[in-house]
Order: C-alpha cells, then sequence, then structure tokens
C-alpha cells in the first residue's frame, strides 16, 4: 500500500470513528437526543401521553402540551396554546414583545393559525435531558404568567422592561421528575 492511499483510508477512518462518535455521544459523555430517547424522557412526565411519529401529547398540570420533532431536520419543539388571538389587545400584544425579549427567555410566546403559543425550540441532536426539561418548564411558565408577570420563571434578562420575577419551582419540579436517563 502507497504512503498516499495509507494517509487517505487512515483519514476516512478518522472521519469515520469522529463522525459516529459525535451521532452517538455528546462532549460532556451524554447521548445525543433523538425520538427515542425523547419518549423515554416524557413518559417519565406522564404515563401515557398520545404519541404519533414524531409528536407527543401530554400533560403537565391542567397544561395540554404538543412536543413534536422531525429527525431529519434536526429541531424539536415544544408549544402550548395560550389564548385565541382575537383576545390579543395591542397593549397585551406589546408586552408580550417585551417578555419575548427580556422574561420569556428560551421560551417565547409565538402565533400562528390564530392562537397565541407558549413555544420551546431547539436542535434535537443537541438537545439534552436538562434542556428539555428546562424548556418545557419555561414553556408552561409563559402560560401560567400570561396576563400577569409573562415570564419563562428563569432568570430576567436585565436591560429590558420587565421586572426581575421568577417561577422556578415548576422547573425545578420537571428537572427532578426527568431525571438524566
Amino acid at each position: 500500500m502507497s504512503y498516499r492511499l495509507w494517509k487517505k483510508s487512515l483519514i476516512i477512518l478518522f472521519y469515520i470513528f469522529t463522525f459516529s462518535a459525535i451521532a452517538e455521544e455528546t462532549e460532556d459523555n451524554t447521548y445525543a437526543m433523538n425520538n427515542d430517547r425523547l419518549d423515554t424522557l416524557i413518559r417519565r412526565l406522564d404515563k401515557k401521553p398520545d404519541v404519533r411519529d414524531g409528536i407527543w401529547e401530554l400533560k403537565i398540570g391542567n397544561h395540554a402540551v404538543t412536543v413534536i420533532t422531525d429527525e431529519n431536520s434536526d429541531r424539536m419543539r415544544i408549544v402550548i396554546p395560550i389564548t385565541e388571538t382575537a383576545e390579543l389587545s395591542e397593549k397585551k400584544l406589546y408586552r408580550i414583545m417585551q417578555a419575548n425579549f427580556d422574561s420569556a427567555l428560551d421560551a417565547r410566546y409565538a402565533i400562528a393559525k390564530e392562537i397565541l403559543w407558549s413555544a420551546f425550540i431547539h436542535p434535537l441532536s443537541t438537545l439534552t435531558d436538562e434542556e428539555f426539561l428546562n424548556g418545557l418548564g419555561q414553556a408552561v411558565n409563559l402560560v401560567d404568567t400570561y396576563g400577569s408577570t409573562y415570564s419563562s420563571g428563569a432568570e430576567t434578562f436585565v436591560g429590558g422592561d420587565s421586572n426581575n420575577l421568577n417561577e422556578k419551582e415548576l422547573i425545578k419540579d420537571l428537572l427532578k421528575q426527568g431525571k438524566a436517563i
């Protein structure tokens, strides 16, 4: 075998091992998120979610939560309906945009199909258990605090218009229930 061919083979093997390791394990020795792992995590929170291909409907408290994934596009989305857009005044829309700047943080208020939603969106493969649970807690908190503090329960970003109000208890509870699998 020539040196050039040997070197090329070595480089190809390096890439194969590197990319297969990335697909299975992340730098901090946790495994990359996929639908199977997400399903296990969701079932720790709701024993009987309604599951279809890449879609989970579950209950967190009184909230109907939908988790949607697309493994091909490497995306995950948590959405929770809040109210119909016809119910939104200009003042509330303005306050929602303020919250998206400083107190919603990783979750966001969003409008689609004439509904105001709480949404958390993240790449699927790099999502950790803790990020999913934290994002879920933030999304639920946005629903619960709509009309009052408009807070995700995480820290408030300094420099915005919202007060430093926190709703961290739900996030702590979800993290405890969904311990790393």
